[in-house]
């Protein structure tokens, strides 16, 4: 009997971001979802949002940071007798600080969270999809995994390491059908982080000058259904108004 299909992500927020979209976007493919993240009010929403269009979510409570929380959450998919055809890893944390105001914590706590968190979410992803030998694992990467721009460079020095991290797990797992993607979101998402945050700057950018949800998350399907002769690994997504 062939297994139930599903996906896992984690970084899972507002209803109106990244994780959520791609969580609702799969769930209308026919995939089982569980959604991960720290908030349970958050993930209690995106969940309604998602069974009221008739689709399929488990919501599981998880500190990417922290080892047995990720290994649970891939424990939990594997017990419900599902195989996992995609894993996401969502995690955007990002707090501006100029260097000699950084301290040793906050480079820690933003690494943990950007880069460390990948690598125990890979690592459980590819244990999970190795035996199939099938699956595609994504990795959000940023402007800042590519370059470095204060007040900023904590930050990227998390999401190029995450980067490296990426580049490292496609060379070794491809050869085993696994399907390691980084996506470099190059500018503002039009989310409900930046239009509370700042919602001058969404208004100044225009129709179609930030990145659509739905867009990024009809992009990580088309990537996910690539034939294994034509894979991408990094591709970088931006408003056609954006400088680069």
């Amino acid at each position: 009997m062939e297994q139930k299909c599903s996906a896992v992500i984690i970084g899972v927020g507002p209803e109106q971001g990244l994780g959520a979209t791609l969580a609702k976007y799969f769930s209308a493919k026919g995939l089982h979802v569980y959604i991960a993240g720290r908030s349970e009010d958050k993930l209690q929403q995106v969940a309604v949002k998602i069974r009221q269009k008739g689709g399929s979510v488990s919501i599981v409570i998880a500190d990417a940071t922290i080892e047995r929380d990720v290994s649970h959450l891939f424990k939990i998919a594997q017990l419900d007798g599902y195989s996992i055809d995609i894993a996401a890893y969502n995690v955007d944390s990002n707090i501006p600080s100029p260097l000699l105001e950084t301290d040793a914590e906050t480079f820690t706590a933003l690494w943990k969270q950007n880069c460390l968190g990948a690598f125990l979410f890979g690592k459980e992803a590819v244990n999970a999809m190795k035996d199939k030998q099938k699956g595609t694992l994504f990795f959000t990467g940023a402007t800042a995994s590519l370059r470095a721009k204060p007040p900023f460079t904590a930050f990227a020095a998390a999401k190029a390491g995450l980067r490296a991290l990426a580049q490292g797990m496609a060379r070794e797992f491809s050869p085993q059908g696994i399907h390691v993607v980084h996506t470099v979101i190059d500018g503002v998402i039009d989310g409900e982080r930046a239009r509370s945050q700042f919602p001058d700057y969404v208004k100044a950018k225009g129709k179609d000058g930030l990145l659509q949800l739905d867009a990024i998350a009809e992009t990580y399907w088309s990537i996910h259904k690539q034939h294994p002769s034509a894979w991408t690994h990094e591709l970088d997504l931006r408003p056609f108004k954006e400088p680069f």
